[in-house]
Parts: C-alpha cells; sequence; structure tokens
C-alpha cells in the first residue's frame, strides 16, 4: 500500500523491492517454501479480504490472503502470518471469501469467514474412501464438487 507521504520517486530501478518509499509501504513475506534467492513463498494469492468489522475474531482491519499453492487463507496479524487450513479432505483452493454476522449477540458463534473451493484440478481432491493419504478414492467424483467452507474462531478452546 503506498502512503500520501512519498517523498521519492517511484520507479527506477529497484522499484519492486519497495525501497523507493520506505515510509509510505511495507512488503510482508507470505510462509511457506521459496525459489533459492527469494525470500518470499512461492505462493501466489489471487484475492485479498480485509476484515473491517473483527468479524473473524483476530482484529479489525486484517487483510487475509487466499493461498493458491498452501490450501489456506493468510491472515496478516501483527505483521506475522496466521495461517488457516482445511485439514480434510485435501485440496481447498479458493478465490475468494467474505465475512457475516449472523447474530451479532451469539458472539464467535454468529461470525463466520466463508470460502468457496472449486478446485481445477479435481484428480488431485482427496476420496473419504481413500485407501492412503492422497489415494483417489470410490467418492471421488462426489468430493470433486465445489465446496462452501465456513471457519469459525473461538476465543480459547474451551469456549461454548
Amino acid at each position: 500500500m503506498l502512503g500520501a507521504n512519498a517523498r521519492a520517486p517511484l520507479n527506477g530501478p529497484d522499484g519492486e523491492k519497495g525501497t523507493k518509499c520506505p515510509e509510505g509501504f511495507a512488503f510482508y513475506p507470505i510462509p511457506g517454501p521459496g525459489f533459492q534467492g527469494d525470500p518470499g513463498a512461492e505462493e501466489n494469492p489471487y484475492y485479498l479480504w480485509v476484515d473491517r468489522q473483527n468479524i473473524f475474531g483476530l482484529g479489525a482491519n486484517v487483510p487475509i490472503a487466499t493461498g493458491n499453492q498452501s490450501d489456506s487463507l493468510h491472515a496478516l496479524v501483527g505483521g506475522h502470518f496466521v495461517e488457516l487450513r482445511v485439514p480434510y479432505p485435501m485440496g481447498f483452493f479458493t478465490k475468494g471469501l467474505e465475512g457475516r454476522i449472523d447474530d451479532p449477540n451469539a458472539g464467535w458463534k454468529g461470525r463466520a469467514l466463508w470460502a468457496s473451493s472449486g478446485n481445477r484440478t479435481p484428480q488431485h481432491i482427496e476420496g473419504i474412501d481413500a485407501p492412503a493419504p492422497g489415494a483417489p478414492g470410490k467418492t471421488q467424483a462426489t468430493l470433486s464438487s465445489p465446496l462452501v467452507v465456513q471457519f469459525q474462531l473461538r476465543p480459547d478452546p474451551l469456549a461454548h
């Protein structure tokens, strides 16, 4: 994000490194494996959504990026990433998300992030009756249909 306080030219050599306007924006490398010589992950987020109303519970104005190479959502909280993953079935592939407050008086139970998952390579989605992890199962055809995933965050593990 470019701030209004930029005093230097923003183009020219090394402009992609963010050193042209240090007072205006910052780079945060997404966690994960990367290419040799590149400190950032090989990840290529497609979509960014900002939780302006603290719907999810990580704080107001938390940016959340979709992960195309990691089966996850990446939430930037206080300069560090919190990874939100779908543990099973493998193959979560989202291109967008949205937050909803269904009941403002229900605490964390009335709030959620919603993300669709529509993998372009359904043969890589794990079947629930697979003989081994990652292997296709007999129900593969039904699991390759698009999914809608609900993320909810409890304030503590024992919250009701």
